[in-house]
């Protein structure tokens, strides 16, 4: 694996690591269509996945977050795809973006949309979903104003808000491992 953590192949898992392991290429992640893969031909992990048995008490308390923002929010697919890429653009993640490039397409954005998001750019959006775009561009700058707060809190509710607290705070720690890590798609 290029890189600088080694594959962590499954049979050289120890018993914490083939755990976490399991959750995530057993888990929601794996259920259901596949817009990416999760394990190389050897069954390593790929992207942020295998870093994460570098500390697998920490790497399985993030992994849970990341399973709660994708399968257990209140966000729509599309919404909690926009969000996200947005973090991918900002962070200039290769493998966010590969990987939820696949997964937005899958919810239905157009290519144009996504052309969008690689460029940050939020009015490509309305609704409920040009708000999640504007709240998190304004969380990727570092807060939200009392009016975005206020328009937000109304519209989505402040549940959501929070939740794409989480997401914007969990896909930048992501980046940021690939980033250390040397991850590439």
């Amino acid at each position: 694996m290029a890189g600088r953590v080694h594959a962590f192949t499954p049979e050289a898992l120890s018993g914490a690591q083939r755990d976490l392991y399991e959750a995530i290429a057993g888990g929601p992640r794996a259920k259901g269509p596949q817009h990416f893969a999760l394990t190389r031909d050897d069954g390593s992990l790929r992207g942020p996945f295998n870093a994460l048995l570098l500390a697998p008490d920490l790497g399985a308390a993030l992994q849970d977050v990341g399973a709660a923002i994708r399968y257990r929010g209140a966000l729509t697919d599309r919404a909690r795809e926009i969000a996200i890429l947005l973090v991918a653009a900002r962070w200039d993640s290769a493998f966010e973006r590969e990987a939820h490039e696949a997964v937005g397409a899958a919810a239905e954005l157009t290519g144009a949309e996504l052309t969008a998001l690689r460029d940050e750019e939020t009015t490509a959006f309305t609704g409920d979903e040009g708000l999640v775009a504007r709240v998190t561009a304004a969380l990727l700058d570092g807060d939200l104003d009392d009016e975005l707060w206020g328009e937000a809190s109304v519209a989505l509710g402040a549940d959501v808000v929070f939740e794409l607290t989480v997401l914007v705070g969990y896909y930048a720690t992501l980046a940021l491992q690939l980033r250390v890590f040397r991850v590439e798609p």
